[in-house]
């Protein structure tokens, strides 16, 4: 057979991989927006079945062959040009997964899958009920779960760099606590120079679900939604997740008292949107190869970040804006106002609703605790006095309930270990791709108050979104801003914006 018969039958077999993958977010998505609490034993179920199914095709002889046959033609057909280095990298990493599925047991993957199912049921269960007791039991089996794991998969890594390589490969622990020390240092003492603003989530005034949602709707509309391809929903925990190539999904929720919430969280959840949509599509990269997907997912969350945080959080934004939401009800008299609104650069107990400077010591926390409980023996039984004790000793705030505290997240209900550092690495990416784009195109204030949204998207469009996973998260940063990723183009920004706020 022919290089390209190789390829083509290789692409069509991780094609109908990826339409099992597809119906497998599907689920989840009911699951998360639509499906009736009864409903939750047989999601289990028909996870776990997906489950094994997927992970038989990602580690068969058959697959393993097809991958080797398409390695072997291109060794006899490759040459210099980009496509070739393109399926040379598409190959490796294809070798590289097929690798660690073979290494797992099918009764693992099935038992995780279920263990996943069944913790978001109990998290979102024990979350209403303030009961952390009622979420324990499962957060025991998926950490057991998740070290066997880890032992399984037999990589020269400790249980958690281990299980955070899906998140961020190439990521090591030893690297990421080294670009992370100035922020442990830093933030604390950016933190001390901000005193007496509104806490997150204590605004005097709210706006109704409608109005909520239309503002939400008019933002998506402003922002070039195009809603033949795209679908907005509500959930427990905003998420964006693409199901298809031309089938891109967010969420949102209207939280009682916290009248910018939705809007921030849709500004956030686009931008996860807008880098899906962004991703390479030519035909040896198609949705179903590793090169049409997401770099990471720091890289994932300098792009929602960017579009939360430097435009929907920016003053020339609040000048845009602040009239419509005032017209609703909002008690406004400024853009000034609004913008403060926006940023209540105070310390409060919720990760979502964290202002910029504060948000790091979130991470930190739950970084911590994740090694705690996966590599130092922390009992889950204690989690709850560990993460009131280290909120009071970073952030100077306890919070009321395990609902406001260790309750608040979904990710440890689904396993989902290494990857709350994503959120800080993408805020350092999100940084320093900021300082590249305003070499590149002038300060993004300028375009946000000129309503030249597509400058920034077309930049992103043309600098970051293709790469896909041809490079890792550090590479792209360094091929990009033209040097290594650090935390001081964040820290930066941070004091800059604080001084703003303080004047």
């Amino acid at each position: 057979m022919s290089s390209a018969t190789a390829w083509v039958r290789l692409g069509r077999y991780l094609k109908e991989t990826q339409l099992l993958g597809s119906i497998q977010s599907t689920l989840y998505w009911d699951q998360n927006t639509r499906m009736p609490e009864g409903g939750a034993r047989w999601r289990g179920e028909q996870l776990a079945l997906l489950a094994r199914q997927l992970h038989s095709r990602q580690s068969s002889q058959c697959y393993s062959d097809l991958i080797n046959e398409a390695r072997d033609e291109w060794r006899q057909q490759s040459g210099l040009d980009e496509q070739s280095a393109a399926q040379s990298r598409n190959l490796d990493l294809l070798e590289q997964e097929l690798s660690r599925q073979q290494a797992l047991d099918p009764d693992l993957v099935s038992a995780l899958a279920t263990a996943k199912s069944e913790g978001y049921d109990l998290w979102q269960k024990a979350r209403r009920a303030d009961d952390f007791e009622m979420f324990a039991p499962a957060l025991r089996n998926m950490i057991a779960l998740r070290q066997e794991q880890a032992r399984q998969l037999q990589e020269p890594r400790g249980c958690w760099e281990t299980l955070a390589q899906p998140f961020e490969p190439d990521l090591t622990l030893k690297s990421l606590q080294e670009l992370f020390a100035p922020l442990r240092k830093r933030l604390p003492e950016l933190l001390g120079r901000i005193k007496g603003g509104p806490r997150p989530g204590s605004l005097s005034w709210d706006l109704p679900v409608a109005v909520q949602q239309n503002l939400r709707s008019q933002l998506l509309q402003d922002w070039g939604r195009n809603e033949a391809i795209t679908c907005v929903a509500e959930s427990p925990h905003p998420f964006s997740i693409t199901l298809g190539p031309s089938d891109y999904r967010i969420t949102t929720r209207v939280v009682p008292g916290q009248p910018l919430s939705c809007f921030l969280a849709t500004a956030h959840e686009w931008g996860h949107s807008l880098y899906e949509q962004g991703l390479p599509d030519v035909s040896h990269q198609w949705f179903a190869w590793p090169l049409g997907q997401a770099t990471s997912m720091a890289v994932h969350e300098s792009q929602s970040l960017f579009w939360e945080n430097r435009v929907a959080r920016s003053l020339p934004f609040a000048e845009h804006w602040w009239q419509r939401f005032a017209a609703e009800g909002a008690p406004l008299d400024s853009a000034h106002d609004f913008w403060r609104e926006m940023n209540p650069m105070a310390p409060g107990c919720n990760r979502v609703e964290a202002d910029e400077l504060s948000y790091g010591l979130h991470i930190l926390i739950r970084m911590d605790l994740e090694l705690a409980l996966l590599e130092q023996g922390l009992p889950v039984e204690d989690l709850p006095d560990q993460w009131n004790k280290r909120y009071q000793e970073l952030l100077g705030v306890t919070p009321i309930n395990d609902a406001q505290g260790c309750l608040q997240d979904v990710h440890w209900s689904e396993g989902l270990f290494g990857y709350f550092p994503s959120y800080l690495l993408g805020h350092l990416i999100s940084a320093q791709l900021s300082e590249a784009m305003e070499a590149s195109l002038g300060e993004p204030e300028v375009h946000i108050r000129d309503g030249s949204i597509d400058v920034m998207l077309n930049w992103l469009r043309q600098h970051v979104h293709p790469i896909g996973r041809a490079l890792n998260a550090a590479q792209l940063v360094e091929k990009v801003s033209g040097r290594p990723l650090s935390a001081e183009p964040f820290l930066k920004y941070l004091e800059e914006k604080i001084d703003n706020f303080t004047r």
